[in-house]
C-alpha cells in the first residue's frame, strides 16, 4: 500500500511540471470548437466533406462516443480536439452512474486514445464539490496527465483563482445549463483577465451567441450553435467577420437536412479560421 501511495505521488510531481510547462505558452487568439452531433456526424454531416483539408476544431463528449469507434476514426484530421467528460449531460439529465467505475473507463480512453485535452467530471450539482476534487485526482493520476477543472459559480470566486493558480488552462461552467445569468456575463472580462495575469487559459462552456464568442474574449470556447440550424431551419452564413442566421421565411420549403447540416459546418469552420487570427 505504502507503494502504491508513493506512485500517485510522484504521478503528481509529473503533472505538476506539466502545468507548469504549459503555463510558459502565452495566451493567444481565441478557438472556436464545434460541438453536439457527436454520433451522428461522421456518416451524416461529414460525408464528402475534406476534414483531412479543413482541420476544424472539435469538441466531444465521452458519454456520447465512448462506443462509436466511426467518430474515433476521425480524430488524426482534427487541428485541435477537447475531450468532455459527458458533466453537461448528467447535470441535465439528474441521471447517475457508478462513477469510481465511469472515472476508470474515462481514463482508459483517454490512455488508449492519447487524448490530449480532457475536462473533469465536474458534476458538483450531483455528488458536491469535495466529491469531484477526488474524481480529478483519481483522473489526473490515471491518466498522468493534467484535465481541465472547470470552475462553477457555487465554488467561489477564490476557488476561481486557486484553480487559476494551480492550472494552466481551466473552463468556465454553468453557461449552457444557466446557472450563470445573461446578467453575470459582465464578469467574464474580469475572471478572464485574472487568469491570464497567471497564464492560465480559460475555456468557456456552452458560449453559443455571437455576442459572447466575440465579446468576451475567452481562450476556447464551444458552440453547438452549428448544429441548431439543421435543427430548426435556419442557415448560417459567414460574412468574413461574423456568423449571421438567416431564418427560413414561413412556407418556405426547407432545404435537404444533410446538405444543411454539412454548409452550416463549412460556414463555422470558416468562422475558426477567422477568429483563430482575429479574435
Amino acid at each position: 500500500m505504502r507503494i502504491f501511495l508513493a506512485g500517485i505521488e510522484s504521478r503528481r510531481y509529473i503533472i505538476k511540471d506539466m502545468i507548469d510547462n504549459q503555463r510558459k505558452e502565452s495566451c493567444g487568439k481565441m478557438q472556436i470548437f464545434l460541438a453536439g452531433n457527436d454520433t451522428s456526424k461522421v456518416n451524416y454531416v461529414f460525408k464528402d466533406i475534406d476534414i483531412a483539408t479543413l482541420r476544424p476544431y472539435i469538441l466531444e463528449s465521452f458519454y456520447a462516443i465512448e462506443k462509436d469507434k466511426r467518430v474515433q476514426e476521425m480524430w488524426p484530421y482534427y487541428g485541435d480536439y477537447l475531450l468532455d467528460s459527458g458533466a453537461y449531460t448528467f447535470m441535465n439529465s439528474g441521471s447517475h452512474e457508478d462513477w469510481n467505475a465511469y472515472i476508470e473507463r474515462y481514463a482508459d480512453f483517454i490512455n488508449r486514445n492519447g487524448i490530449q485535452k480532457f475536462f473533469e467530471l465536474d458534476i458538483d450539482s450531483i455528488v458536491g464539490y469535495d466529491k469531484v476534487k477526488e474524481f480529478r485526482y483519481r483522473l489526473e493520476c490515471l491518466t498522468n496527465r493534467a484535465c481541465i477543472p472547470v470552475w462553477h459559480k457555487s465554488r467561489g470566486l477564490e476557488e476561481f483563482f486557486r484553480m487559476s493558480e494551480e492550472y494552466s488552462y481551466i473552463g468556465i461552467g454553468d453557461i449552457a445549463i444557466g446557472h450563470i445569468k445573461i446578467n453575470d456575463y459582465r464578469y467574464f472580462p474580469y475572471l478572464i483577465r485574472e487568469a491570464h495575469k497567471r497564464k492560465c487559459k480559460v475555456h468557456g462552456l456552452g458560449i453559443t451567441g455571437m455576442t459572447g464568442i466575440t465579446k468576451y474574449h475567452f481562450d476556447t470556447v464551444d458552440s453547438t450553435a452549428w448544429t441548431t440550424g439543421n435543427r430548426f431551419g435556419g442557415v448560417y452564413i459567414f460574412t468574413g467577420k461574423e456568423m449571421k442566421k438567416i431564418k427560413p421565411a414561413k412556407n418556405q420549403r426547407m432545404a435537404n437536412p444533410r446538405e444543411l447540416a454539412q454548409h452550416n459546418f463549412l460556414e463555422w469552420v470558416k468562422f475558426q479560421k477567422y477568429a483563430e487570427v482575429h479574435l
